[in-house]
Parts: structure tokens; sequence; C-alpha cells
């Protein structure tokens, strides 16, 4: 992202950091500030026993990690990396663009409380802009691309037909770069966990994550914790 992810509490950052901060807190507003009105999903997976995982990437983890941690029926969110290598799969690496990751989140989910397409509309609605290549907001490059990463041959199934969906009903004026890919994921260091919980007044968070996070219980009421 455009502000170095810190490995301490914004307390710690130096002066220079904080400096460089303050254009963003002073820019236009975040493009996830509302809810993007888009139909349910016409294919979705049944609910069924048992807990389900979906990978999704969408731009800096910080803030999707912040909105699918208040879904209801969302048990856990790991922020992390997909689509590359265990070897490379660290926040360092990932940041030099050449090692083929996406900043990704792992979400461990009830499908008896809210189903895979219910979490897609979430993604394509407000937790990221998926008319935006390689880049969301201020961040840019490949590892900040709008990616799913199937689990299984249904989710990849339900995730192509609603992309389509959304394409053949224009939902935002241009076209959807979201892509389907294969990979493991990797969750990333401790400090990156629950960064939004843990620094609420980190200016990034400030500037970006928190709208967003707005966006999501104005827009979802009844889907939020």
């Amino acid at each position: 992202m455009t502000l170095p992810k810190p490995l301490l509490p914004l307390t710690a950052i130096s002066m220079a950091v904080a400096l460089a901060a303050w254009p963003l807190l002073h820019s236009s507003p975040a493009s996830a500030e509302r809810a993007v009105p888009i139909a349910r999903p016409a294919l979705d997976l049944p609910a069924t026993k048992g807990l389900q995982t979906a990978v999704l990437a969408g731009g800096c983890y910080w803030g999707m990690e912040a909105v699918f941690e208040n879904v209801k029926g969302v048990k856990d969110v790991v922020s992390g990396f997909a689509g590359g290598t265990a070897q490379t799969a660290n926040y360092a690496a990932v940041s030099s663009e050449r090692t083929r990751h996406a900043e990704a989140i792992r979400i461990r989910y009830d499908p008896a409380q809210v189903s895979y397409g219910t979490l897609l509309r979430i993604y394509f609605s407000v937790a990221h802009d998926p008319t935006q290549l390689n880049r969301q907001g201020p961040d840019s490059g490949p590892s900040y691309r709008s990616a799913i990463f199937p689990a299984t041959p249904d989710q990849d199934r339900v995730a192509r037909a609603y992309i389509a969906q959304l394409g053949k009903a224009n939902a935002y004026g241009r076209p959807i770069v979201t892509t389907i890919e294969r990979g493991a994921f990797y969750p990333a260091a401790a400090d990156h966990q629950d960064f939004f919980r843990r620094n609420p007044s980190h200016p990034y968070i400030v500037r970006f994550d928190k709208p967003k996070l707005a966006a999501f219980r104005a827009g979802f009421a009844s889907l939020a914790k």
C-alpha cells in the first residue's frame, strides 16, 4: 500500500511515515464509502453442515479482513497471500511485485448462516472495487489485484456465474477485471493479523478502511454482527 505496513503500532512509527500519511488523510474520499447496489447471485451453494473456507483477494488485506470479520456467520478471517509459492509468501518479498502473490484473506464461515454467494456479494459490493486492474485505491501492483481462489469446483462455478451475471447487468458501468485463480493460501505475519482492530488510529485505517467498514454496515445491516 502507499503507506508502509509497520511492524509496530502507530505510536512507534517514525515522524517521516506520519508526514507521508498526511496527503492520504486529506485526499479525495475513499472509493468504498458506500455499498454498490448489486443483485444477489442467481446461483449459490446450498446450506450445509460444517465450516467452509473462502479465499478472496481485493487489495490491502487490512480492510478486507475488517469487513468480513463483521459478517454474521463468519467464524474467523486470516490475512495472507495467495497465488505464489511458500518460499516468497512474506510481505517484504510480495511487495517487490515479482512473486505472483495477491494479498488475500481466508474466511472460515458457517454456510448454514451465510452462503458463499452472500460472501461474494459483499466482496463485489463493498469490500473492494472489482473494476480496478492490479490496484485498489492508493495501492498499485499485481499483489493488489482482484482475484478469487475457489476452494472447490462448486465455488468456482458460483464465482464465474456471478461475475457473468454482474457483467451482463453492467453493474459498475465498467468491465469487471476479477480473475479466478488457483493457488495455496499462506498466512501473513502476526503483526498483520487483526490490524484494523489493534490499530484503529493508523492513518491508512482511518482514511480507507473505516469508511469501508461503515459502508458495509450501512449497506448490509442485516448481515453485520
